[in-house]
């Protein structure tokens, strides 16, 4: 017997990372999986995001824990195609009882005298996928959640920089522009978090925030975050405990509590998995 037997996610930014890791964890608590991921590049994006066949092997996984999948490319900023894969989704499995808005990446890179346009590309970008592209995510699923009559579980993917922020001194104007797009849209889905966790607790659907510290994912592991967390005074990612960076398992791990039984009454909440980096 899984924690999920019977339900339903749906997932965005599935085809790797923490994505994938939740859609695998799930499907090993007995979830069948709805996800969607952009599988293509951002310009803005100073690092390789998913491909197509990362999302095959993510499709992959899900199967050989023996769950179903329906997972498609859609770009998180597109609502019709987001609509249109949980459809697809809602056809043959008929219900969702859990949401991860999960989609995220880092936008825009500091280089000497940058145009304005490149450093408002990079901030759009950010709000659009980070924030906007949550709103989205749930919002799709919201008129199936709330006519279903079972309840379920919502899950934002914010940050620990969703709850501190993690630069340093800015020694120059790009500096103090460029990235902080990241940072203000994991701020905005916690207040996105509060007010559906308040509008939608009368129908037993529950909705939290979950913040990782640097986790051990392409969106970390990359020559452009090397290069920045060199200008770092300190270096790297401080966490309190004795780790540098934590597996995406557990993120999913924790992910999988707030989606189970056992958290039955737990909504409204932002939860650091986060090696104790918000202590410091």
């Amino acid at each position: 017997m899984g924690r999920l037997d019977g339900k339903v996610a749906f997932i965005s930014g599935v085809a790797r990372g923490q994505g994938r890791s939740h859609a695998v964890r799930l499907a090993e608590e007995g979830a069948d999986i709805i996800g969607f991921d952009i599988c293509a590049q951002i310009d803005s994006a100073p690092y390789p995001l998913a491909t197509p066949e990362d999302l095959e092997e993510t499709i992959a996984l899900v199967q050989q824990r023996g769950r179903r999948i329906v997972a498609k490319q859609a770009d998180v900023r597109d609502t019709a195609a987001v609509k249109a894969v949980l459809d697809e989704g809602l056809e043959q499995f008929g219900h969702v009882d859990i949401v991860i808005a999960n989609a995220g990446a880092i936008f825009g890179e500091v280089v000497p005298d940058m145009e304005w346009s490149a450093i408002m590309e990079g901030w759009q970008d950010s709000i659009d996928v980070m924030l906007t592209g949550a709103y989205t995510t749930v919002g799709v699923a919201l008129p199936a959640m709330m006519t279903q009559g079972r309840g379920g579980s919502i899950v934002i993917t914010s940050s620990t920089a969703g709850m501190k922020a993690m630069t340093g001194p800015a020694d120059s104007p790009e500096r103090a522009l460029v990235g902080v797009g990241y940072t203000a849209a994991k701020h905005g889905v916690i207040g996105l978090m509060k007010s559906w966790a308040g509008s939608l607790a009368h129908l037993s659907i529950r909705v939290n925030t979950i913040h990782p510290t640097g986790v051990n994912t392409p969106f970390v592991v990359n020559d452009y975050m090397a290069r920045m967390l060199a200008q770092v005074p300190g270096g790297g990612l401080q966490n309190a405990l004795p780790v540098e960076l934590i597996e995406p398992e557990d993120v999913s791990n924790a992910v999988v509590w707030l989606c189970s039984d056992e958290a039955r009454y737990v909504t409204g909440v932002s939860l650091p998995v986060d090696a104790g980096i918000l202590i410091k």
